[in-house]
Parts: C-alpha cells; sequence; structure tokens
C-alpha cells in the first residue's frame, strides 16, 4: 500500500522510520525514469541543482516546462506536458505550486507513472490521495535530491546526521 511520507504515518499504522526508510529506498531504486515538472534552464535553481544530481546519479531526468518546450535541458528533451513524453517515466517529480499539481497527479496517472513526489514546500493532499487511489506512491514536502543522498550517502561526508545507521560503506567518486 503506498505511503504519504510527509505526515509521517503509514497506511498501516504508527509511524516507524524503518518503514519510512525503507519506502523511499524502494522508490528511488525501483524508479530509474523521472519527469522534472516545473525544471528551470537556471543553473542556480534548486529544481536544476536536483535533476543534474539525479542524472550524475544514474537515472534519467525528462525536464517538464511548457516554457522551454522543443529544447534542450540537461541534454534532454524538453515537453510541455507529461502527456507529450513519448517514453516510459517511472516518478513524477512536482516543483510547482501545491495548487497546481492535482491536474499533474491526474497526467501522472495518465501516463502510467508510479510515484507522484512533490517537492520541499509542495503538499497537495488531494493530489496526493488521487495518486494513492491510483496505486501510485505519494510523497510530499520532500526533495528527491536530499532523500538519495541521505539513504544512499553523502550527506554524512559533511556532517549531516540522516539518521540512517549502515554498515554499507558509500560509493567514494573519484575526480
Amino acid at each position: 500500500m503506498p505511503v504519504d511520507y510527509s505526515i509521517r504515518v503509514s497506511m498501516n499504522g504508527p509511524y516507524r522510520m524503518s518503514d519510512e526508510i525503507s519506502t523511499l529506498r524502494r522508490i528511488l531504486s525501483e524508479n530509474r525514469v523521472l519527469a522534472i515538472v516545473g525544471l528551470s534552464a537556471d543553473w542556480y535553481r534548486p529544481s536544476y541543482f536536483a535533476a543534474k544530481y539525479m542524472q550524475e546519479h544514474g537515472y534519467r531526468v525528462i525536464p517538464v516546462n511548457p516554457r522551454y518546450a522543443g529544447h534542450k535541458l540537461l541534454g534532454e528533451t524538453c515537453y510541455a506536458s507529461l502527456k507529450d513524453i513519448p517514453d516510459k517515466v517511472d516518478l513524477v517529480d512536482v516543483f510547482r505550486k501545491s495548487e497546481d499539481v492535482t491536474p499533474i497527479a491526474k497526467d501522472a496517472i495518465a501516463i502510467g507513472a508510479r510515484v507522484l513526489w512533490q517537492q520541499i514546500g509542495v503538499k497537495n493532499e488531494e493530489a496526493a490521495a488521487a495518486a494513492r487511489t491510483a496505486g501510485l506512491d505519494a510523497v510530499m514536502d520532500r526533495c528527491v535530491k536530499i532523500e538519495h543522498a541521505r539513504l544512499f550517502g553523502g550527506l554524512n561526508w559533511v556532517g549531516v546526521n540522516t539518521r540512517v545507521i549502515s554498515a554499507k560503506r558509500p560509493k567514494v567518486i573519484a575526480n
């Protein structure tokens, strides 16, 4: 059963950190094609930074922004909407206002995505409920880049307490 992590309660009972960690790891491990709705072409914007990070970690990032439709962003063709993407999308990552998410959730369901991910500051309960009802996982008010770094290594290197205990050594990135 899909779980909404923003409210820290699982669908099957009280909140447990281990449930959150295992489900977020599953989502980020199984879903390798991300459509990022609201991706900006400006390198200093959070959407660009998160997309570039995910690309550098082996994910395919498909930009969705009507402003840049037909142009290349991060080496990928940008589309005006989710329905315009000709390829299979696993995870829809939303960098839009909360009130704009409901139609995006409907499009995510229509294209067969498996996850609706609302970025930090984006919380639309109606959209998340529609996604869960359709069988998608729904994540709200979380950054895909931060969660990836927290769960797969990286944040702890700079002294951030990720609240994840692991005996697995992080992969060292050589320059």
